[in-house]
């Protein structure tokens, strides 16, 4: 209630100073009451903005604030099939709430069901991260596939989207080849980078993708033959980490749907990289989309 009534506090002397218009970049941040998941009084609403880690008990102002800054939001946004996607940072204190993407039902809708089966895969489109999250997780950009026809493993063959959060460079992973067959020392409890034997193709060692790089899954699936719905899904490339990825099946995502994954923790990410330990998908029926929830940042 604190937050809420600084927020009406400010807002009411802002209104009343005839020099208001020197304020607008104040007022901005008190828009963001408009974005229901920083006010959400859920389970995780509460849990992300809790994640900053500073006491709610501590040292008040005068006006009876806690002395917080209101949460403040970055994004970065492209046109991908004439649908704009969206990827954002929440901060505050200083430091990262959550990271996320916003994704338009119209560009779910509108992608083609019969497209070509191309090798390596095309991207849909790549998205910059604000300078924000590059700067403080190490993060760089989200690329979006659509795969019209599924890959192997057998549950896997059905269509799907892959949301891939590079930690390299947009030219660091178009120069992906699979001919660096290295393999990471140690992988996430549960995961598997199996050899997957593709028709035509022959072995994919690491099941690697040209143009995106090695992809870790959990061990059940790897066997598991009916179709999946989600999954998160871990990139490497030169033994190294170098993406997290929620791989959704079209289907999943048409039934405007809040869904979860869990985040393994991760070891070996390089310094000033900072994997989540907690996903979330939340459809949001005002502007028909999906706002994909990263939050929990390892401390690496």
């Amino acid at each position: 209630m604190s937050f809420m009534r600084s927020l009406c506090t400010m807002s009411h002397e802002l209104d009343n100073r005839p020099e208001k218009k020197h304020y607008r970049s104040v007022r901005w941040t008190l828009r963001l009451v408009k974005y229901p998941h920083l006010v959400k009084r859920g389970h995780h609403g509460l849990k992300a903005l809790r994640g900053s880690g500073r006491a709610h008990s501590g040292s008040r102002h005068p006006d009876g604030s806690d002395g917080r800054r209101p949460p403040v939001r970055s994004e970065s946004c492209a046109t991908i099939m004439a649908s704009e996607v969206c990827t954002w940072v929440v901060m505050e204190d200083g430091a990262v709430v959550e990271v996320g993407a916003t994704i338009p039902m119209s560009l779910i809708e509108d992608v083609p069901a019969d497209a070509e089966m191309v090798w390596p895969p095309q991207q849909l489109g790549a998205i910059a991260l604000p300078v924000e999250a590059q700067n403080a997780l190490g993060i760089d950009h989200m690329g979006i596939n659509w795969e019209a026809h599924g890959h192997p493993p057998t549950s896997f063959l059905t269509q799907h989207f892959d949301f891939h959060f590079y930690s390299v460079t947009p030219e660091e992973v178009r120069a992906i080849d699979c001919s660096d067959e290295s393999k990471p020392a140690v992988l996430p409890t549960g995961y598997v980078l199996p050899d997957i034997d593709v028709p035509g193709m022959g072995v994919l060692v690491g099941l690697c993708v040209p143009r995106m790089g090695m992809h870790a899954m959990p061990q059940e699936e790897v066997t598991q033959t009916e179709e999946f719905d989600a999954s998160m899904m871990l990139g490497y490339y030169g033994g190294r980490p170098i993406f997290f990825e929620p791989m959704v099946s079209r289907d999943l995502l048409l039934r405007r749907a809040d869904f979860g994954l869990p985040v393994p923790s991760l070891a070996g990410t390089p310094s000033g990289v900072h994997y989540p330990t907690e996903f979330r998908a939340e459809y949001h029926s005002a502007g028909d989309q999906y706002r994909l929830i990263f939050s929990g940042f390892d401390s690496n």
